[in-house]
């Protein structure tokens, strides 16, 4: 017998059940401390107290363990894994209860001032956005921008998007934004100017700035206005006047790098902001040095996007660096950049600040195994609540798969993964689904389509969130499964209709697999003797 076989006997012979005192007190810690930290769960429901979190955390651990301990005491299965199991997935379960309830303890006075303000700030918002997007004439404006023009009237956010101002409409609105410009604390100007000439589009972008100048917003948005550097001086007015920003949005504005400066260069401060986004923009590297210089004074920034930039290794690596200053950050998005592997490095020197992180978009960021094993490496030692992680198209092998897979086994938060379009193939798609397997009570979403993966990881994988509570969508199309393999994976999903996506895409024959998996392919035993090799690796879960 050799040495692998005699520590495989070991671990079968391991018993699982019953936990002992000490790992049932540790469960209980770690509820609570996920229970009072802040999420976007805590902002939408609201945040426990410690002693209510206590309390919550303790009686989910008794209902848990007495049902995994009625279960392992009618189908005794030697180890005790199947208990294991019962008593994650309730945990999970409950927990997602508990913070979606929010605090037990509200007064009246409380609920009642929660409604008065929610009717308060449906009173405050003037929104033009609704119905077809359309040129205004300056009649038009006259008739539309009334009720700004009431005396005494309480709008604190405007919204102009979806309606082209032209010269005259922009003369029209320019007395009205004065007489109100004190007590706006929130303008969006997205898509204002759309087919308008250049020149035109300029003039009423400055003349929106100066009667804006000098107002103290929290939230404003620029996008889809094709601003250029042009653009952004010509609202010089209004972004040299804010100093208590917090929310920005540039967003397909045609953001360059001399317009990435000119932003950084003109808004005084930004020690106050929390939302910054840069989605679509030709900013390239330079411009997202730049945008470096203005994250790192950003310290109280919690959501971050500089998607789809054009951004490569030496922005890659500015933008990475200037985050570690940013240790509230809770959404990050990079998705769709030229970073590379050095850059991938960098960034994962910086996660270890993110405590608090909920949502992680790396995707199509040119990481390879090395910088998605760094990545994930770093992932898996903090942002305890992680609920997003999308590490899509990077090219992450089996290799790379081992890091990933411990990293997502540890955050028993997510509700969605995306793996899509590396190339895992069975051995790291086998590795995935033994992560997510146990625990994950909220998992509702996993994509791993187009990683070359066959039967063996196919069948794995739906067997891993077949039975997890609300799972919504396994998506393993445009994969090299075989008919049976489908077969086998649609009957695991009988019984729940519209959960398994698609497989129209899927080729049973694999063309550009190499002749080994090709050999492998038709020979399905092969399949099962690779499943049974890899059941043997062992994923780290948390108790």
């Amino acid at each position: 017998m050799d040495s692998a076989t005699q520590t495989l006997q070991h671990r079968i012979s391991v018993k699982l059940w019953p936990p002992g005192q000490s790992t049932r007190l540790m469960l209980v810690e770690r509820m609570t401390k996920n229970f009072i930290t802040p999420s976007f769960i805590s902002r939408k429901y609201g945040l426990l107290s410690k002693e209510e979190a206590e309390e919550d955390a303790k009686k989910i651990e008794e209902v848990a363990f007495a049902a995994a301990n009625q279960h392992y005491e009618k189908q005794p299965d030697g180890d005790g894994s199947s208990a294991v199991q019962i008593y994650a997935k309730e945990s999970s379960r409950l927990m997602l209860e508990v913070l979606k309830r929010g605090p037990r303890i509200q007064e009246d006075e409380e609920v009642a001032a929660t409604s008065d303000k929610g009717a308060a700030t449906l009173a405050n918002v003037f929104d033009i956005s609704g119905g077809r997007r359309a040129f205004i004439s300056g009649e038009e404006a006259e008739e539309v921008l009334k009720p700004l023009k009431v005396p005494g009237n309480l709008y604190t956010r405007i919204c102009f998007s979806n309606r082209s101002f032209g010269l005259e409409a922009a003369h029209v609105t320019e007395p009205i934004l004065l007489s109100i410009r004190d007590q706006l604390t929130e303008v969006d100007l997205s898509d204002f100017v759309a087919g308008r000439s250049e020149s035109e589009a300029l003039e009423v972008m400055n003349i929106f700035s100066s009667a804006l100048e000098g107002c103290n917003l929290r939230y404003l948005n620029l996008s889809n206005n094709a601003l250029g550097e042009k653009g952004v001086r010509a609202f010089e007015k209004l972004l040299k006047t804010q100093n208590n920003l917090e929310e920005l949005y540039l967003i397909n504005d045609g953001i360059s790098e001399e317009a990435a400066r000119a932003v950084c260069e003109l808004i005084p401060s930004t020690e106050k902001l929390k939302v910054l986004h840069f989605h679509n923009n030709m900013t390239g590297d330079e411009g997202a040095v730049a945008i470096a210089e203005m994250v790192k004074r950003s310290t109280a920034l919690e959501d971050f996007r500089c998607s789809s930039t054009r951004v490569g290794l030496e922005g890659g690596v500015a933008l990475a660096e200037a985050l570690g200053s940013c240790n509230h950050l809770r959404k990050l998005d990079l998705r769709d950049n030229m970073f590379g592997v050095e850059a991938g490095i960098a960034l994962s020197r910086s996660l270890s600040a993110f405590a608090d992180l909920t949502e992680a978009y790396l995707s199509y960021l040119n990481l390879e195994d090395e910088g998605a094993e760094a990545l994930a490496n770093a992932l898996k030692e903090c942002a305890p609540s992680l609920e997003v992680l999308d590490m899509a198209g990077n090219d992450i092998t089996a290799k790379g798969a081992s890091s990933l897979a411990a990293c997502i086994a540890a955050k028993q938060f997510l509700t969605k993964l995306n793996l899509s379009e590396n190339e895992l193939k069975d051995e790291g798609a086998i590795l995935i689904a033994k992560a997510i397997e146990v625990g994950h009570g909220q998992l509702n979403e996993v994509d791993l389509s187009i990683n070359a993966i066959r039967r063996a990881g196919a069948r794995l994988l739906a067997q891993a969130v077949v039975d997890k509570p609300g799972f919504k969508s396994l998506n393993i199309n445009g994969n090299y499964i075989s008919d049976e393999g489908i077969d086998e994976v649609k009957d695991i999903f009988k019984g729940l209709p519209n959960v398994l996506e698609n497989l129209d895409e899927n080729d049973p024959d694999g063309e550009d697999l190499d002749e080994d998996a090709k050999e492998e392919d038709e020979d399905t035993d092969n399949e099962d003797e690779l499943e049974s090799k890899l059941k043997g690796l062992e994923i780290k879960h948390e108790e």
